[in-house]
């Protein structure tokens, strides 16, 4: 009988061991848990400009637009901005006019293969080969779909903007299209055209490069402003008088 209860002594300090040692690994593996846990915490805590998940590269495509704008063919890239460029000097500064550069450089290209071709046959050559230049079916079918798809969905942004549901989206879209009437009185179309063609050169090259800087910054500029909004809510837009919007159904 006491063998056995010495026994049973051991058996139970063992099992106490054995749950002492289970008790203390497990602590330590969520002790090593937590820095994973607080790690990717803090990741998920990272403002982000917009909203941003995904890389600048994908937000603008992935493909050959994405690495003109953020200039992964220098050459390429420098090449198009050249030749935007030279156009805007051309029409905005020379004051060259478009219908008479369309006249001048087919004046200029059919004189060329005019003399071509009759040159051709006083050194003895075959005259030189015009292609046929015929645009396909289904590129213009799809380019009309696109464009038809991309107006629709326009006008129905414009109709919910308008139905009064959301004040703030009201609000910018107003604010935002003042801002480019106060721009157009003040340079013209091309002007405009070419100076949005160079923040697109520009400004996605420098945020990808100094992203963490400028989403800090964008993140205490937009709780300024959201407090600002609080108070001018609280103040203004609270009393503005607002209809029930009744969406018809047919």
């Amino acid at each position: 009988m006491a063998e056995r209860s010495e026994e049973t002594l051991a058996e139970k300090s063992g099992e106490k061991t054995r749950d002492l040692k289970h008790s203390s690994s497990s602590s330590s593996d969520s002790d090593d848990d937590n820095p994973k846990s607080s790690g990717s915490s803090l990741k998920a805590k990272i403002y982000r400009l917009f909203g941003r998940e995904r890389p600048v590269h994908q937000i603008l495509g992935g493909g050959k637009s994405a690495d003109l704008f953020l200039w992964r063919d220098k050459k390429a890239s420098a090449a198009v901005l050249v030749g935007v460029t030279s156009i805007w000097v051309l029409f905005e500064l020379m004051e060259y006019h478009l219908l008479t550069l369309i006249c001048h450089s087919l004046i200029l290209s059919l004189a060329i293969l005019f003399l071509w071709s009759n040159a051709t046959t006083f050194i003895n050559k075959s005259p030189p080969h015009i292609p046929q230049v015929i645009i396909p079916e289904d590129l213009a079918v799809n380019v009309a779909r696109s464009l038809r798809f991309e107006i629709n969905r326009l006008l129905a942004t414009l109709r919910e903007i308008a139905s009064g549901r959301d004040l703030k989206k009201f609000l910018a879209v107003i604010s935002g299209l003042w801002i480019i009437s106060i721009l157009g009185n003040c340079c013209s179309f091309l002007t405009l055209f070419y100076i949005v063609f160079v923040l697109l050169h520009t400004v996605p090259l420098v945020y990808e490069k100094y992203d963490d800087k400028i989403d800090s910054f964008a993140e205490k500029a937009i709780a300024e402003i959201k407090k600002q909004y609080a108070v001018f809510d609280a103040k203004v837009l609270s009393k503005v008088p607002r209809g029930p919007f009744k969406d018809k159904r047919h």
